[in-house]
């Protein structure tokens, strides 16, 4: 996926777009992350940056870089649809994995402990 392509879904938008955004990723964030899990080699930083989106503490700016990269994630039909076998969420690791590099000093301990936790009551295996 290309810079361009990724910066167009990554650019700033309002507080109500944002807030439709938020209310999208609650919903499905959870569903989408069992779905994908195996395509995902970074699930831990990804949780992490979902919980510093959810985090009123967090500047609004990486909130709402996030939120687009999350809001793109958890969306069924994108640029390469989810349930194409071993592609679908390609395009979305390009933009999770930008959007977490950009914000990546935001991401606090607690977040990346939230995370932990959350994975580990999800897996018991883990």
């Amino acid at each position: 996926m290309d810079e361009a392509r990724i910066g167009e879904i990554l650019e700033p938008v309002g507080p109500g777009e944002n807030g439709r955004r938020e209310e999208r990723v609650r919903d499905r964030f959870w569903h989408t992350l069992r779905k994908a899990a195996r395509q995902v080699p970074f699930v831990e930083e990804l949780v992490a940056g979902y919980y510093c989106a959810l985090d009123n503490d967090s500047p609004p700016r990486v909130r709402g870089t996030l939120l687009a990269a999350l809001a793109y994630f958890v969306l069924p039909l994108d640029l390469v649809p989810d349930f194409l076998l071993g592609l679908g969420f390609t395009d979305d690791m390009a933009v999770l994995a930008a959007a977490l590099n950009t914000v990546r000093k935001h991401i606090t301990p607690a977040h990346r402990l939230a995370a932990r936790k959350a994975l580990s009551e999800a897996d018991p295996d883990r």
